[in-house]
């Protein structure tokens, strides 16, 4: 197999990967690092096509330049995409260096015997920073999944290969100038090489990319757009899980149903703006209050829910207690700071055979006694019997 043939293969892989993130990129606007691999692969096809037509030029050796910093280049569009999406900071400095170092490089690769090893070695070194730059990357974001590793393993190969040309050239010979580099079997080798790493390193960043869409789209659905917790549809996936989890430990596990005093009197007499802003404030006072085990969620209008790990009913109530101080003492109307917003609270905990469905009955029955005994207050749900699980609670609306 040539390394003509094989440059053809490489310009047309780099060209529909170009086009694969480019459309990541289009379509979902929120993947920021997708179009800078599209113009990583898109510069990866310039760079690959100057090496294909290498033997025209009339001065190959400064268009063999030419190819080492456009190479170059991708690479720096590669890393910047990666950084984009890993929402890592730019290594502007770091890069800095690898670039100061490639055009300083330059005369020496001009003058330097062109297949000799110390060239070949000074011509990969910018190539190997840049692949461990991107290790660098996936490394400070602290994100160690399955492909994130499989990322960091990829990209050290690369630079291991990119340190193994000089070698290879050492072995099998490299050509004797620019105009017979198509023609060499170290060119079949190296850009044989360069097409593996191409392919692997663009699958592996779009799984990547794909792994984190398709996560923030459950997240998405997940999510309460106004509040920012937990919808009901994912506290009841996260909230079965961990009901099952308490199952099999024997931990505590605290159920906690909240809802705003007299909300609809705030949303008649100062407008649905006001009421979504109380709502918001109330999101934000309870997940800076509680700890990231626990689960906070919107189940609808103005109740929410808390999922407790690892408290009893008791721990629940004292929490329960501390959260309804605060929001009477800190959340008010805006127009209108006499307006106190005040919440009333039902704390069950899990018990023996119970479902999810049985703890928010109890967390629910016991904040309706709550609401009857005056509001703003807490109310701890005793154990239920076996016909109390399986009877009605009694509509929240006369508590309102």
């Amino acid at each position: 197999m040539t390394a003509a043939f094989i440059l053809i293969i490489n310009v047309s892989v780099a060209a529909l990967f170009a086009v694969a993130f480019a459309v990541f990129a289009a379509t979902n606007p929120a993947v920021r690092g997708a179009r800078w691999l599209a113009a990583a692969y898109g510069v990866g096809v310039l760079d690959v096509a100057l090496e294909f037509s290498l033997p025209w030029f009339a001065r190959p050796a400064v268009t063999g330049i030419a190819i080492y910093l456009v190479y170059l280049l991708a690479l720096t569009f590669g890393l910047k995409g990666l950084a984009s999406h890993y929402r890592v900071r730019w290594p502007s400095l770091a890069l800095g260096i690898v670039w100061a170092g490639a055009i300083v490089s330059i005369p020496f690769l001009l003058t330097w015997p062109y297949g000799s090893t110390p060239r070949l070695v000074l011509y990969q070194l910018p190539y190997v920073a840049m692949h461990l730059l991107m290790i660098a990357v996936v490394l400070r974001s602290g994100r160690r999944t399955l492909l994130d590793r499989l990322l960091i393993g990829v990209s050290g190969l690369v630079a291991l290969a990119c340190l193994s040309k000089p070698a290879i050239a050492r072995t099998i010979g490299a050509a004797d100038g620019p105009q017979n580099y198509i023609a060499s079997q170290y060119a079949a080798v190296s850009q044989t090489i360069g097409a593996v790493a191409l392919i692997a390193l663009a699958l592996v960043l779009m799984l990547v990319i794909m792994r984190d869409v398709t996560i923030e789209m459950v997240a998405r659905s997940e999510t309460d757009p106004l509040s920012g917790v937990l919808n009901r549809r994912g506290f009841e996936k996260h909230a079965v899980r961990a009901v099952e989890r308490a199952r099999r430990s024997g931990e505590p596990l605290a159920y906690v149903t909240l809802d705003v005093d007299r909300f609809k009197a705030i949303n008649d007499g100062y407008g649905h703006a006001e009421g979504d802003r109380v709502i918001v404030a109330l999101a934000a006072l309870l997940t800076e209050n509680l700890e990231d085990r626990d689960q906070v969620a919107r189940m609808g209008g103005e109740e929410f829910a808390l999922l407790l790990s690892g408290r009893t009913a008791e721990d629940a109530r004292q929490i329960a207690e501390t959260i309804r101080i605060l929001i009477a003492r800190t959340l008010r109307v805006s127009c209108d700071e006499t307006r106190i917003v005040t919440a009333s609270f039902g704390v069950a905990e899990f018990e023996a055979g119970d479902q999810l469905s049985d703890l928010g009955r109890r967390s629910d029955m016991a904040l309706y006694a709550a609401k009857a005994a005056g509001r703003n207050r807490v109310s701890v749900s005793s154990s239920l019997s076996t016909e109390q699980r399986c009877a009605a609670p009694q509509p929240a609306a006369s508590y309102a």
